[in-house]
């Protein structure tokens, strides 16, 4: 079961939409161009349903296959919207937005789920239903879970629900997963610290906000290391901090702000609690108030055993059971694919994009070479998942 010879044969098609979408990159649920392409390929391919403006701007297309014994529908996802980056690299089809670029890839992950909604639209060798599933507002809108909240599981039917993400530095045609937690759960803070402002040459009339600072940044280092057992992960990092702009002031006010991240719902209780702790009672010990303000962000997205094995299973049977790690370590890095696995059982793959520039970096593109790699997988994925009759 090697890569799909119909959807090699499509690879420079799907290349060229790859293109035309990496052209014009849109932000979080301002993907009305991405999803206006979308369905307008999907309903030239002939998909029974194209559905739109489900979580504000995503779309859901619908392939019923040809035997009738089945009423089982899997979703297949694909993330549209691109980052607030500049492009430095001079592509022949590069961004035409400035400070805007497709950086993480989902112009690739949105071709090859076009790649394989055309073969199966074309083939319909299956039993049941395909649900492919274009999502905006993956990059920290919360895109997942406005699809979810708007019932598409429940609408279309939805059985189980699988995702795909490149990965640079992982070998071309080869994939990765694990079973349990294998992306963080994220949460953003804002920490306010109140002092009494004052001349530099006079601090003992004044409490240093940047000095308390200062010591809250240390200090929250000790969370990880000292209150999470160290067989668990979880990070927390201090990202920013605006205080005075004077050479001769100490100002009033400090804000910082940061992320932390988990791979467990305790260790992110814990975490939680442990911020919270420091913050106040450091700021309390050199006489300042100060306060946590927390922005609730993605969960941690947690693979279904049963559902990792079958698409680890399914890209084997493709790229041989040696270009596939059943056990990789998880990322700290957060997905909001967590959104869909909390609803549905499901799994979440990585596949390899080469030896390109990391994520989110302005040299970063997505190797058209994985193309037929990760559109087979999805057409293999249906026909596996519900044979025909």
């Amino acid at each position: 079961m090697p890569i799909v010879d119909r959807i090699a044969a499509l690879a420079d098609e799907i290349t060229a939409w790859r293109h035309d979408l990496h052209a014009h990159p849109e932000l979080q649920y301002d993907v009305h161009r991405t999803a206006g392409f979308v369905a307008e390929k999907l309903r030239d391919f002939g998909c029974d349903e194209v559905a739109t403006g489900i979580g504000r701007t995503g779309v859901v297309g619908i392939i019923r296959g040809r035997s009738h014994g089945s009423n089982r529908a899997i979703g297949l996802r694909a993330d549209m919207d691109a980052l607030p980056i500049q492009e430095v690299r001079d592509l022949a089809y590069r961004s035409t937005v400035p400070g805007r670029m497709h950086a993480c890839g989902h112009d690739g992950h949105t071709a090859m789920l076009l790649g394989a909604a055309k073969y199966l639209a074309e083939t319909r060798d299956f039993d049941g239903t395909a649900v492919m599933i274009f999502q905006p507002a993956e990059e920290g809108g919360g895109g997942g879970e406005a699809m979810v909240r708007d019932g598409m599981m429940e609408r279309f039917g939805v059985e189980t629900v699988y995702g795909l993400h490149n990965i640079p530095g992982l070998e071309l045609g080869r994939f990765a997963i694990r079973p349990g937690p294998i992306m963080a759960s994220t949460d953003r803070f804002t920490i306010t610290i109140e002092g009494r402002g004052g001349h530099a040459a006079q601090p003992h009339l004044a409490i240093d906000s940047v000095l308390v600072a200062s010591h809250i940044v240390v200090a929250l280092q000790s969370v990880v290391a000292r209150s999470v057992n160290p067989l668990e992960s979880g990070v927390v990092s201090v990202c920013a901090l605006e205080a005075g702009d004077a050479f001769n002031v100490l100002p009033q006010q400090v804000t910082m702000r940061g992320t932390m991240r988990a791979l467990s719902k305790t260790v992110r209780a814990t975490m939680l609690e442990r911020i919270d702790a420091i913050v106040t009672n450091t700021a309390a010990a050199y006489g300042a108030i100060a306060r946590v303000d927390y922005s609730g962000g993605y969960p941690v997205t947690e693979n279904h055993p049963a559902e990792a094995e079958f698409i680890a299973d399914v890209a084997a049977g493709m790229v041989g059971d040696s270009h596939v790690e059943r056990d990789v370590a998880p990322m700290m890095a957060a997905e909001d694919f967590s959104y869909m696995l909390a609803h549905r059982p499901g799994a979440y793959i990585f596949m390899g994009n080469g030896d390109s520039a990391g994520l989110h970096h302005p040299h970063y593109d997505f190797n058209d070479a994985a193309i037929p790699y990760g559109a087979s997988l999805w057409a293999r994925v249906i026909e596996t998942a519900l044979p025909a009759r």
